[in-house]
């Protein structure tokens, strides 16, 4: 007995203490223990195991000095992750401190494509089946069909995990939060979706909830410092810059909207005529499209009249002499209730095409709805916007973008990522993209493409926006064709590099011709002396007034 108290009394149990289900007859507190994603899969199946796996096994298969070039190499790769909305990139790759759930989701969609060429089949293969397996348990509306895929996603992580006993990682596998994984089929069925009971709704308000609090308040130094001290995110006074790298709320988010399969608008900014000309001969000069005339007429033919057949003269396609108008988004509305949704299903999504996203060209790429008919990928083909706009012809506004197609390779996904390959498509000796204008209708919503980064290193500046046209083959949530060559990928980067020199070199110096310039049609700066009366503006004066809208607007 006294063994007894003080095995209790080392774990901290009080043994003289009856558990409140003592006298339920069919009480079993093992059945009402709910799943918890964000502990059990994200943060600690995937983060805490999975992740530093990989760099043991990288230890133990290529020696340590080996392992170390290995791991900063990947460390680029996920550095060179193309922006989606929504996604948060790492600078440094998974050299990150403090790590949120957040950040645990975005490292787990860019992860795989950065391994894959490192490490063995079973290794890529585990982590793929342990990727499908919480992308289904996360769902909101789960089904039968749903529970007989997790079921085998499972069996399929179970299987391929062995690789970490094999190569001599792990002894055995008496983990809890992956035990926690083989109760998830049960738990679904006797308390519904996890999704309503992660623990990340309550840990996702440990920032907001601060915030909110504050905002209502003056702002001034006080409630500015309580702020700080407790979110960590602003100084004093003044709200951060942006951060690049955090999709956040503006690019997506859960809407409360009635349910559709999938809506996508244009913003409702239009770019100013200063930026873009409303000719559509010279708006293709400023694009450097010149093919976008032509392509356009096209499309209205097709338009107003239908059919496959396009004629093969352009003469025959109506005349487009109207302005035209350019955007640099579009807003995709779709049911995803995978995903954060509102009550009914809907998220929202902006796609974005515009040449200078914190200092550097953002073309994202969408899905095109081809067949209708066709489940899943298999009816779809991807694009990447060139350029968004819109123009009204004969009373009827047609909003429009211009696209540069990708083809899909094979029938199905790649055996090892499980992830569809991409290439962009690109016709003649030339080599020229194929483009094309389509309506805006026929975009389901954007797609996340992540390079196949080849054997060969990523240089050490290769720079993520240039990922889409450095490498010729992408992942799109993938198939069996090879990759482009990496060191073809690494000349087209070169020449992207060169590129981006000289017109950085340009603007500088046109800058410099604008500062010699700039004073020429300058007035003078009126001098003052003591005694002459001035107008002095209000805005940053302190008053007695209620509110400043009382205040004087000069003195």
């Amino acid at each position: 007995m006294k063994l007894r108290s003080k095995r209790y009394s080392n774990w901290g149990i009080d043994e003289a203490v009856v558990p409140f289900t003592h006298e339920f007859p069919r009480a079993d507190i093992h059945e009402i223990m709910a799943s918890d994603l964000l502990h059990q899969l994200i943060k600690g199946t995937f983060k805490d195991h999975l992740v530093d796996w990989v760099g043991e096994y990288l230890q133990i298969t290529e020696g340590n000095t080996r392992a170390k070039e290995i791991m900063d190499d990947i460390d680029r790769r996920i550095a060179a992750a193309p922006q989606f909305p929504g996604l948060r990139r790492f600078p440094q790759g998974r050299r990150y401190k403090q790590w949120t759930g957040d950040d645990s989701k975005a490292l787990m969609k860019v992860f795989l494509p950065a391994i894959a060429e490192y490490v063995e089949e079973d290794v890529v293969k585990c982590i793929a089946a342990f990727a499908d397996f919480c992308y289904l348990a996360r769902r909101s509306d789960i089904t039968e069909d749903t529970l007989v895929a997790l079921k085998a996603a499972l069996a399929r992580f179970h299987k391929y995990r062995e690789v970490f006993i094999r190569t001599g990682v792990r002894e055995n596998f008496n983990l809890p939060r992956q035990h926690s994984m083989m109760h998830y089929y049960d738990n679904i069925v006797a308390f519904g979706a996890p999704n309503g009971l992660c623990s990340s709704i309550t840990e996702s308000r440990h920032i907001t909830a601060p915030n909110a609090s504050y905002q209502p308040t003056s702002r001034q130094a006080a409630g500015a410092a309580f702020r700080s001290r407790l979110s960590g995110l602003v100084s004093a006074f003044h709200a951060p810059r942006p951060d690049p790298f955090d999709g956040g709320d503006e690019d997506e988010g859960p809407v409360d909207d009635d349910r559709v399969i999938a809506e996508v608008v244009h913003a409702t900014t239009r770019e100013p005529l200063a930026m873009y000309s409303r000719d559509l001969y010279e708006l293709a000069v400023d694009v450097d499209q010149p093919a976008l005339p032509d392509l356009t007429r096209r499309f209205l033919y097709e338009q107003l009249y239908g059919g496959d057949t396009l004629p093969d003269n352009i003469d025959d396609c109506p005349h487009i002499d109207v302005n035209i108008y350019v955007h640099h988004s579009a807003t995709a509305y779709y049911y995803a209730p995978s995903d954060i949704s509102g009550i009914r299903g809907m998220k929202r999504e902006r796609i974005r095409s515009t040449p200078s996203w914190y200092g550097y060209p953002r073309r994202d790429c969408a899905l095109v709805v081809e067949d209708a008919d066709t489940p899943g990928f298999r009816g779809m083909s991807v694009v990447r916007i060139l350029l968004f706009f819109s123009f009204t012809y004969d009373g009827t506004e047609y909003p429009c973008a211009l696209v540069h197609w990708f083809n899909r390779h094979g029938a199905h996904p790649d055996s090892k990522t499980g992830m569809w390959r991409v290439k962009p498509d690109n016709r003649g000796h030339d080599e020229a993209p194929y483009l094309s204008v389509v309506h805006l209708d026929s975009l389901l919503r954007g797609v996340q493409l992540l390079p196949v980064f080849g054997p060969a290193p990523l240089p050490k500046d290769f720079h993520y926006s240039d990922s889409l046209d450095a490498f010729e083959i992408n992942l799109s949530e993938g198939n069996d064709s090879k990759p482009k060559h990496t060191g073809t990928a690494v000349c087209e980067w070169q020449t992207l590099k060169e590129l981006r020199e000289e017109v950085e070199a340009s603007l500088k110096s046109a800058a410099e011709v604008m500062k010699t310039q700039h004073g020429n049609y300058l007035l003078e700066h009126p001098t003052f002396k003591v005694g002459d009366k001035v107008l002095l503006d209000g805005k940053n004066l302190a008053t007695t007034r209620p509110k400043a809208k009382l205040s004087n607007k000069r003195y």
